[in-house]
């Protein structure tokens, strides 16, 4: 007998299935060959192996309760002035580019067309700065714009006022723009930190 279909049969008894040889040929045969008797062993080895029933996975849940609960009492702990300071702060920045705008898209003497256009993004720059300070959370979906706006007022303004276009005391006005961006930065990296953190969210991280 082949020690080939020797060790077929013996695989499909581990597996249950119906073995083609009589059981007492496989057996006399495994008795009397080494290699089958090493290859049924390691066979068993695996088998038990496989049928093991896997450890139970440590319930986590409490512990990731605990957490968030320690991380909500810890911010409740925070002061909320400072916040409330740069929502003032933004606010009053917003009101201010929108008395200041004004003017220059309703004045008679101010009418050019360019005027009035920069009067309009100011104005809408104005009302995206306010809907920020009554909504923090909403702070970070405009500070691309307003990083973008500082930076290139302030790079063209150094230009020009490098090349003898524009005087150094006309472009302190444009530092509002940098002032802007620092208060909204600063408001929606309070506004990131402070919103709660629901078991929901705690659970979608794990």
């Amino acid at each position: 007998m082949m020690c080939e279909h020797v060790r077929g049969a013996l695989s499909a008894r581990l597996d249950g299935e119906a073995v083609p040889i009589p059981v007492e040929e496989i057996d006399a045969h495994t008795a009397t060959c080494a290699g089958c008797q090493a290859w049924l062993t390691s066979a068993q080895r695996l088998d038990r192996l496989v049928r093991a029933t896997p450890a139970p996975a440590p319930d986590l849940t409490a512990n990731v309760l605990a957490a968030v609960a320690a991380d909500r009492h810890r911010r409740s702990d925070e002061p909320a002035g400072r916040r409330q300071v740069l929502r003032v702060a933004v606010g009053v920045l917003a009101l201010a580019q929108l008395v200041s705008a004004t003017p220059a898209l309703f004045g008679a003497e101010t009418g050019a067309h360019a005027t009035r256009e920069m009067a309009c993004f100011d104005i809408a720059l104005a009302v995206g700065f306010a809907l920020a300070a009554l909504r923090p959370e909403r702070a970070r979906a405009l500070l691309p714009i307003a990083i973008v706006l500082a930076l290139c007022l302030a790079v063209t303004s150094a230009v020009d006022v490098a090349g003898g276009r524009a005087a150094a005391v006309h472009e302190f006005g444009h530092l509002a723009a940098v002032v802007q961006a620092a208060a909204l930065w600063a408001l929606g990296r309070g506004a990131y930190r402070g919103t709660p953190l629901t078991t929901a969210t705690a659970a979608g991280r794990g």
